[in-house]
């Protein structure tokens, strides 16, 4: 996907996506992967996740909207992801099983040696 295509699909007014859509225009490296996973599944990962940010005090992003529409969406979704230039924050992107449009966002604070 090219850079100007992603920054279309992060035009949007949450938190999370405007933090995506900053990283990309600074030049943060990304990737969104071939192949796709059902959204359940993803909705299981990332609920487990939520909980150890949580216990652990880790600073994120829509991951709790994330986990609510992805247990909601019951299709194949994409994944995408963005490490910003400073190494500080990761954002997953959640995308429909084509690519053409954002289901959802989230950003988790990377812990610094």
């Amino acid at each position: 996907m090219e850079r100007a295509e992603l920054a279309r699909l992060l035009r949007r007014p949450d938190e999370a996506a405007k933090a995506a859509l900053s990283a990309l225009h600074e030049g943060a490296s990304y990737v969104v992967w071939d192949g796709t996973t059902p959204a359940p599944a993803l909705a299981h990962t990332y609920a487990r996740r939520l909980r150890l940010t949580r216990r652990d005090g880790t600073e994120t992003l829509g991951l709790q909207r994330a986990v609510e529409l992805l247990t909601g969406h019951g299709g194949l979704v994409r994944l995408g992801r963005i490490d910003s230039v400073d190494g500080e924050w990761t954002h997953l992107l959640f995308l429909t099983e084509d690519g053409t449009d954002l289901l959802v966002c989230t950003g988790v604070r990377r812990r610094q040696p």
